[in-house]
């Protein structure tokens, strides 16, 4: 995010996309819910599904799956239309305007309107509340990112952002949602195929150079794969070992027939985590760690938020903390590491991490900072690009709009898209050892109640919902939130598991799967 959580209800309107905010993050979730009814702030939601943020929302738009590109252009063409955009922020912050100008002129609400499905009359409230707003959020998650144009989707983010003035405000911004507890803190300490620690980028000579300083050994400077890519150079038997940490692949990847056979290619698979998942139980070699319960350390959350993590409990059996079977592995591998606690690493991670810097764990106390913060005198930084954008000027990117992989036909009619439920967490492992939460949310698919009259079925029938990679049956749930022609599946539960019918279709920039969109069809069980 580029902004923090506290000055959440300083906006006035907060735009809500491909975000189903009170199931995926119901913490932050119930601070928008406040704002709106405490009057502090007028929300929009535009999303395929009538998520439960929508009754909370002035305005809610029901667009078709894939469309985002064509919703947000339509919105800036109308903006400039009339007037509402930030000349004077443009003038001074940014750069490429005319450009991005030039490619929303071609979407006016009626062209909007054949593309999403949301009428003009709809779009133009929207334009103008979000607008005329003097300080407007944006809030999006992974239905902007998990598609084909996932990237083109971010960056049209951005220049609704900048259109309208409001990167550099307490209020405002670009928010994106993180998936999961430290996904933030993942990326932030390298955790990605084309970056060191702090998104220095490998390749560029002088980050190359620091690190084989700071390191003291030879580093490679080809730039690694996503683990998508690397799927596939497994499946075609070009790599050779997969070592898994904390992932569930066997239930989250796309096209999950695929996923299996990839695996079952593999001469060696390592699996690193807290219980036997469903790859662990394919693995050669089971690493077993210990639960955020049991370790110290810290989490960086989706607000930039370093925080400490204390242990509570001690691990039980063999379990180690993930640093000791690292520094195991390196050190049965010649290394001499010699870390003996994780402040240790911290205290490594700050030299090599400007954004870290001046983070210490004396300084995070309980409440934790904010990132960037390059030295110990800095107080850390809540809102990103006050008075300046890390790059100087913002650019504007003139994105146009471009269909998902696999658009609905005679033979699949049907738009299918996933996500999750509140009750339970990605792939279930943690989640789905209590009982509880298990009787409360179970497979099934949405569907709204014109498809289950036309298909013949009622609430909690068995149904059987087909794409090109496979088939699940499972329970239907009928819903006025879903509209005619679209069904949701959540994909927590490998006894119906929602990835069996996805595509593996890739942003052909950041590699993310299209989780978001594909064709299916519905059958009576």
């Amino acid at each position: 995010m580029t902004n923090d959580i506290a000055g959440l209800d300083k906006s006035d309107v907060a735009l809500i996309i491909g975000s189903d905010t009170s199931e995926c993050h119901p913490v932050i979730a119930a601070r928008l819910k406040k704002a709106a009814v405490d009057g502090k702030v007028k929300i929009i939601v535009i999303d395929p599904k009538r998520i439960k943020m929508a009754d909370f929302a002035t305005i809610y738009a029901c667009q078709r799956p894939g469309t985002d590109v064509a919703v947000l252009n339509g919105m800036m063409h109308l903006i400039i239309k009339n007037g509402w955009e930030d000349k004077k922020f443009i003038e001074e912050r940014t750069e490429g305007y005319e450009a991005l100008k030039e490619e929303v002129a071609k979407f006016t609400p009626e062209y909007v309107e054949k593309i999403s499905g949301i009428p003009v009359r709809t779009l133009e409230e929207i334009a103008e509340l979000f607008g005329k707003a003097p300080t407007a959020a944006l809030y999006y998650a992974m239905g902007i990112t998990q598609h084909t144009t996932g990237v083109d989707n971010v960056k049209s983010t951005a220049n609704l952002q900048m259109l309208c003035g409001n990167m550099g405000k307490v209020g405002g911004g670009v928010n994106p949602l993180r998936g999961q507890s430290n996904v933030q803190g993942a990326c932030d300490m390298g955790g990605l195929p084309n970056v060191f620690p702090a998104y220095q980028k490998i390749g560029d000579a002088a980050v190359q150079e620091k690190f084989e300083k700071f390191w003291g050994v030879k580093l490679s400077d080809k730039v690694g794969m996503t683990m998508t890519v690397a799927f596939d150079k497994a499946h075609a038997g070009e790599m050779k070992a997969f070592y898994i940490m904390g992932e569930n692949p066997m239930v989250s990847d796309p096209d999950l027939h695929h996923a299996e056979e990839s695996l079952k290619r593999l001469e060696f698979l390592v699996v690193q985590d807290i219980f036997m998942t469903e790859t662990a139980q394919m693995a050669h070699v089971v690493l077993p760690a210990s639960s955020p319960a049991e370790k110290d350390g810290t989490f960086s959350n989706t607000e930039r938020r370093v925080q400490l993590l204390f242990k509570a409990v001690n691990a039980p059996g063999q379990a180690k903390h993930d640093w000791e079977i690292h520094q195991m592995i390196a050190n049965k591998m010649g290394l001499n590491w010699n870390y003996t606690k994780a402040e240790d690493i911290f205290e490594e991670m700050r030299k090599c991490t400007p954004s870290y810097a001046g983070l210490t764990y004396k300084r995070l106390g309980f409440a934790g900072m904010h990132w960037p913060c390059p030295n110990e005198e800095h107080p850390g930084t809540p809102v990103l690009h006050i008075g300046k954008f890390s790059r100087g000027l913002g650019l504007f990117a003139a994105i146009p709009f471009k269909e998902p992989a696999e658009m609905p036909d005679k033979d699949y009619p049907w738009y299918f898209t996933t996500g999750r439920v509140l009750q339970q967490y990605h792939t279930g492992t943690m989640s789905r050892k209590t009982p509880g939460l298990n009787n409360l949310a179970g497979p099934h698919v949405m569907i709204s109640v014109e498809d289950a009259e036309a298909i013949g079925v009622k609430n909690g029938d068995k149904v059987k919902v087909s794409t090109r990679r496979g088939s699940v049956v499972t329970g239907a749930f009928i819903t006025k939130r879903c509209p005619k022609g679209t069904v949701f599946m959540p994909f927590h539960f490998a006894e119906a598991a929602a990835n069996k019918l996805t595509i593996n279709a890739l942003d052909p920039i950041a590699k993310i799967p299209e989780y978001k969109v594909c064709a299916c069809k519905i059958e009576k069980g």
